[in-house]
């Protein structure tokens, strides 16, 4: 199990729902669904976005083997490049919302985050801390401050 959820169907069916999944993600920006299978269909849209990234035409035959139709891939390698552009990852939000009422299934939005009319707004990159490197000596000498010196059992024999 570390490749994928099985999700409870034969391989064909299951690859088949998430391109459909994912194709409507990027068409409509947010789709529900259970909680299962948006987490899969994050995984998948994320590859998808960073292939409209790379916009070559081996990402482009890629992104085309996976997802369904013309608008998708041209929105897919225009709008939603242009948008990430500047972000390394994670452009998918996971959010729940309610407990389903025929099987009590989780259920989830899963959205594209910098869009109009998101649920949640997104959080600005946080920045990257910069550290100094410590001298060795120095580093040795914060070691010695914070563990007491070790006692010798021997002597008092």
């Amino acid at each position: 199990m570390t490749k994928f959820r099985k999700l409870n169907r034969p391989t064909g069916h299951r690859m088949s729902m998430l391109r459909t999944m994912v194709s409507q993600l990027v068409k409509h920006e947010r789709i529900e669904t259970t909680v299962a299978k948006a987490k899969e269909i994050r995984r998948e849209a994320d590859k998808m976005v960073q292939l409209g990234k790379d916009g070559s035409l081996c990402a482009v035959r890629r992104a085309a083997a996976f997802v369904r139709g013309d608008d998708v891939m041209h929105k897919l390698f225009t709008e939603l490049a242009y948008r990430y552009k500047d972000r390394t990852g994670g452009y998918t939000r996971l959010l729940r919302t309610r407990i389903r009422v025929g099987d009590a299934a989780p259920m989830a939005y899963i959205e594209f985050i910098d869009r109009e009319n998101e649920l949640r707004q997104s959080k600005p990159p946080a920045p990257q801390p910069q550290r100094v490197p410590l001298d060795p000596w120095a580093r040795s000498k914060l070691c010695k401050q914070f563990a007491p010196p070790k006692e010798d059992k021997s002597s008092d024999i």
